[in-house]
């Protein structure tokens, strides 16, 4: 494989990979895995349905439910190797993918309750140290984060937008929790 984005991915990676805390790099790429990931979204989802918003909770569980779905056949598609190996799949990351739409559907679906501006934030930092964890370990090239992150986005607006005609509080709140 070659091409003026594999040769970008492998210069970046000469220079991230390796150079951060082994096991801070590993504890970072695991806030990707669906055990520590989807919990998040599913305390989010309960509070929700406590709070009597099923229509939200049900975007909220779609929204991550489409993750997969979209992932796997373009790793599948896509049949590019990791940086540290000739294993392929890799392409765009899960694990970025499960992170971001784990945290910021968690983040949307609170948004009533909750100020955004304190959940948004705190999903958009798991994200990155997601992201981070796993170039700086070596799990993936940089590009397989950029192309999940550009993917998921496109998810969380959807979402959004569903929230929004769900319930019109949804990006307006900006006090504290009720």
């Amino acid at each position: 494989m070659a091409g003026p984005l594999l040769d970008a991915d492998r210069s970046l990676d000469r220079l991230l990979v390796g150079h951060g805390p082994r096991a801070l790099d590993e504890a970072l790429s695991d806030l990707g895995s669906m055990p520590v990931a989807l919990p998040v979204l599913a305390l989010a989802l309960a509070y929700a349905l406590r709070r009597g918003a099923r229509a939200s909770v049900w975007a909220g569980a779609a929204t991550m439910i489409v993750v997969p779905l979209l992932v796997v056949p373009l790793k599948i598609w896509t049949d590019r190797p990791g940086p540290l190996t000739d294993a392929t799949g890799y392409y765009p990351s899960g694990h970025t993918a499960t992170a971001m739409v784990a945290y910021g559907a968690a983040a949307l679906v609170l948004g009533p309750y909750v100020t955004l501006r304190v959940t948004s934030p705190a999903a958009a930092v798991l994200t990155t140290a997601t992201a981070v964890g796993l170039v700086l370990r070596g799990y993936h090239w940089p590009l397989d984060v950029v192309a999940s992150g550009a993917l998921c986005g496109v998810l969380l607006l959807a979402l959004a937008a569903v929230l929004r005609r769900l319930d019109p509080r949804v990006g307006e709140r900006s006090g504290t929790a009720d």
